[in-house]
């Protein structure tokens, strides 16, 4: 490939991240138009109360990426990347149009939950091809690329598509966000190169990540961990209009300043993930317990609301991409099915923390109790991964030379450039 061809191929990859950041985190910035329009007796009620229900809309979306994410996986382990990725994408645009279009609460929740079973194995497939254009040694760089979509959403397209959603109704927006779907299937159809699956790969194959212990202490990392970012995420426009006392124009904005921190975490970890992996992780959770405790102690302020949105979607995406490599190191042989299971762990924790995060705001301590709630996810989610790590180094010990002799072969192969033989 020329290295124009390669870079047209990356951005529409990256553009099916954007679209894919734009229909996760649009319902975040819309849940209060939305649990206005389908929840109108609740909302009379009580408006806090018809919030939290309507939390569902992103949980069922994540219970759907758990779900897709490994079938997915399994049941296209020989399929050509390409060829999965435009068959996703379709999946996509049906999903999408079906959730704006869908007239009644449930039929919207199944719509959602259906558009998302594509989500997580386009994260896996197109992380994937994009780091086999990029060459060896470059698993975290690719899935940085593809997630960079995503942050690139959460800076321009979010606001963009919330605002939008404010002004003409939410069903427009995803409209709009289906389109995007669209523009990113013919794009790929035009500039991405065929990728065999993996030589000899299977849906036996892939499954048998399911039977590594570090497998599940890795994705379990990623389930309680993240979902910290989720806690806070999920109900930054209630905290700016009833907590913060901003107008709902203000919204657009604060996700904006939470993209631009997505965008500069995502960017630096993907450097630093292929550098360095188990650096990127610790300090990575760090930064995410470090900004969630800030924002829920000055998010009252303007300033701390805005200082700390940033610092939160730039700790949060700094991980990203060090989780991803993380889940495939640990299950060699099949790496979308590594892939993949980051997705669904991420979803998880975007469920979890959604979820208890309505919890807390129902039972009346507030929306920046959802906070707490982030910091106590985090700090768990630190907890599990030091237990990861440590578990590696005591099976390397225990395991003698040969353990470290398969982890060089294993890394020359993957073009680790820290190794030399």
């Amino acid at each position: 490939m020329t290295a124009g061809r390669r870079w047209a191929a990356l951005l529409a990859l990256a553009l099916g991240g954007f679209g894919l950041g734009l229909t996760e985190f649009v319902a975040m910035g819309l849940l209060p138009d939305m649990a206005h329009d389908l929840l109108p007796a609740e909302y009379a009620r009580s408006s806090a109360d018809a919030v939290a229900k309507a939390g569902w809309m992103i949980t069922g979306y994540a219970l759907g990426v758990v779900a897709g994410a490994p079938t997915i996986a399994a049941l296209t382990a020989r399929v050509p990347r390409r060829r999965l990725v435009v068959g996703l994408l379709g999946l996509f645009v049906a999903g999408t149009v079906a959730s704006a279009v869908a007239p009644t609460f449930g039929l919207v929740l199944a719509a959602r939950f259906v558009a998302a079973l594509a989500h997580g194995a386009y994260f896996g497939a197109a992380g994937l091809l994009a780091a086999a254009m990029l060459g060896p040694g470059s698993q975290g760089r690719g899935f940085s690329i593809v997630l960079g979509g995503l942050t690139a959403a959460n800076v321009f397209g979010v606001p963009l598509i919330t605002g939008l959603g404010q002004a003409a109704g939410w069903r427009v927006a995803y409209l709009a966000v289906a389109g995007v779907f669209a523009l990113t299937l013919l794009a790929v159809l035009a500039v991405v190169p065929e990728v065999a699956a993996a030589p000899g790969g299977s849906p036996r194959d892939e499954l048998a990540a399911f039977r590594l212990p570090q497998v599940w202490l890795a994705a379990l990392v990623v389930a309680i961990g993240f979902g910290g970012f989720f806690a806070v995420n999920s109900y930054i426009a209630p905290v700016t209009t009833h907590v913060t006392g901003l107008p709902a124009s203000a919204v657009p904005w604060v996700l904006a300043v939470m993209g631009v921190g997505m965008t500069v975490g995502n960017a630096v970890g993907g450097v630093v993930a292929d550098r360095d992996l188990r650096r990127s992780v610790l300090l990575g959770f760090v930064g995410i317990i470090a900004s969630i405790a800030l924002f829920g102690l000055t998010a009252r302020h303007p300033a701390g609301l805005v200082a700390g949105a940033f610092l939160v979607g730039a700790a949060s995406l700094f991980i990203g991409p060090a989780l991803q490599a993380r889940l495939i190191s640990v299950a060699p042989g099949a790496q979308l099915m590594g892939a993949a299971i980051n997705q669904s762990a991420s979803n998880v924790a975007n469920s979890m923390g959604a979820a208890l995060g309505g919890v807390v705001i129902a039972a009346g301590w507030g929306y920046l109790s959802s906070a707490w709630i982030g910091v106590a996810l985090a700090v768990t989610g630190l907890v599990l991964a030091l237990v990861s790590f440590r578990t590696d180094r005591r099976s390397s010990l225990e395991s003698g030379p040969e353990a470290v002799t398969g982890h060089l072969e294993l890394a020359l192969a993957q073009g680790d450039r820290r190794v030399q033989p």
